[in-house]
């Protein structure tokens, strides 16, 4: 299975950032092959739409789930539509999220846990 996680370093080690449309880095993980790649989030710096571009990139690179802090409800109105399951309130670094997930420690949200334009401050 492959997951995104929204850092805000580009390695394993890196800490969980809270916010999923604004995050520095999307942290992509093959949970068969545990293989890895760090991608710089281009949205960080829209104007607007942070959240939809994020998560068209996270479809485009085929992931199937993402672990993060908090999603906005355009970021969850895409990531559904594209079948994308989310689990938020994700914390502590990038390699402790993949294990709690890999344990079946987390539960795929239902719906948005922040209002729009939420990551435009720091979570």
């Amino acid at each position: 299975m492959k997951l995104a996680i929204s850092s805000i370093g580009n390695t394993l080690d890196s800490n969980i950032d809270g916010r999923f449309g604004r995050c520095e880095y999307f942290i992509f993980y093959d949970t068969e092959t545990e293989k890895f790649e760090a991608i710089s989030n281009e949205a960080t710096q829209a104007s607007g739409g942070a959240g939809v571009q994020a998560a068209q990139l996270i479809n485009n690179k085929g992931a199937e789930v993402v672990l993060t802090g908090n999603v906005g409800p355009n970021a969850m109105s895409v990531l559904s539509a594209a079948k994308i399951g989310i689990a938020v309130g994700v914390s502590g670094t990038v390699r402790e999220a993949i294990d709690k997930f890999i344990k079946g420690e987390y539960e795929l949200a239902k719906g948005p846990s922040v209002p729009p334009h939420s990551g435009l401050g720091r979570l």
